[in-house]
């Protein structure tokens, strides 16, 4: 993508650079809904019910991508949404909103592609000018803003507070906490959240199941970070534990009805490592049982970074 998720911002070299970095934090909120759009989701099932059939349509054009841009195409979407309330009877424009939000995404990412006419059932068929007025009143909504500050702004500059000396342990960081991103997405809870905690939040996750010995140092370089507001850090995170927690049972259901052994995957453990996070918190991580379990949950978690 010629549009970098991870520095969206044109004129920086360095996406971990002071200036980059407080720039980012300053402009963060210019691009995502305002704090009322997570209530209104959470109280209409109508809002709920149109927001996840719109998503479901953008995964299934974007497929063929990077999903680095479904995740832009909805991150249009849920700032369009925010500004414009959808009446019933129109299901149709559902679609029209969805391939015109993937539309502005490839055009950021200048990939050579083009979103051809879709011709629904009944007839009714979006042809390129159509798009192009849909594109034009999401564009309102979003006063213009295509470069979008999402969590992968952040992800780098939050990794270096960490002081990896391994490499090969920074990218398996990264990657889990890039999965976990990816399925928050989806979640109305999360989009309270700034960029930056949601990305924050993503990195304690992974590596709470990655490397719990390292966790409370972890957590403590991020809880210090004066760009990180601590309240917000720790809600956000007990939000990511449970996201966390749901691709940890799917793979053990996965596992299960293969002929792994069931001991190997010990969803116990994991009830027990992935209580919520409170300032009284104390880890106990020197237990043996635990490191057993968690380095058997490690080996797997990893199988999926790859």
């Amino acid at each position: 993508m010629d549009f970098d998720l991870e520095n969206p911002l044109p004129f920086s070299h360095d996406p971990t650079h002071a200036d980059t970095i407080s720039t980012l934090f300053n402009i963060e909120t210019d691009h995502m809904p305002s704090e009322p759009y997570h209530q209104k989701l959470e109280n209409s099932d109508f809002r709920i019910t149109i927001r996840e059939t719109t998503i479901s349509i953008i995964l299934q054009i974007s497929h063929p991508f990077d999903p680095f841009l479904s995740y832009l195409a909805i991150n249009y979407l849920d700032r369009f949404l925010y500004f414009h309330s959808l009446s019933e009877g129109k299901p149709w424009i559902l679609r029209l909103i969805a391939v015109s939000c993937v539309s502005l995404a490839l055009k950021m990412s200048k990939t050579e592609y083009s979103v051809p006419g879709i011709q629904q059932d009944g007839g009714i068929i979006f042809d390129t000018e159509t798009i192009k007025r849909m594109e034009f009143l999401i564009l309102g909504g979003l006063k213009w803003r295509m470069r979008s500050i999402t969590p992968f702004a952040f992800i780098n500059f939050f990794i270096s507070l960490f002081k990896f000396k391994d490499l090969p342990l920074q990218q398996a960081l990264k990657g889990r906490a890039t999965e976990i991103i990816f399925s928050a997405q989806n979640e109305i809870k999360i989009l309270q959240f700034k960029p930056s905690i949601i990305s924050a939040s993503a990195l304690l996750s992974a590596s709470h199941e990655l490397f719990p010995l390292q966790f409370p140092c972890y957590k403590s370089a991020i809880l210090n970070c004066s760009y990180v507001h601590k309240d917000d850090l720790l809600s956000c995170y007990n939000v990511m534990q449970e996201i966390a927690k749901e691709g940890y049972e799917s793979v053990l259901g996965i596992a299960s009805s293969t002929s792994t052994p069931v001991n190997v995957l010990d969803l116990h453990s994991w009830s027990s490592d992935n209580e919520p996070i409170e300032d009284n918190t104390i880890l106990n991580a020197n237990s043996n049982a635990r490191q057993e379990n968690n380095f058997k949950r490690r080996k797997i978690i990893t199988t999926t970074i790859e």
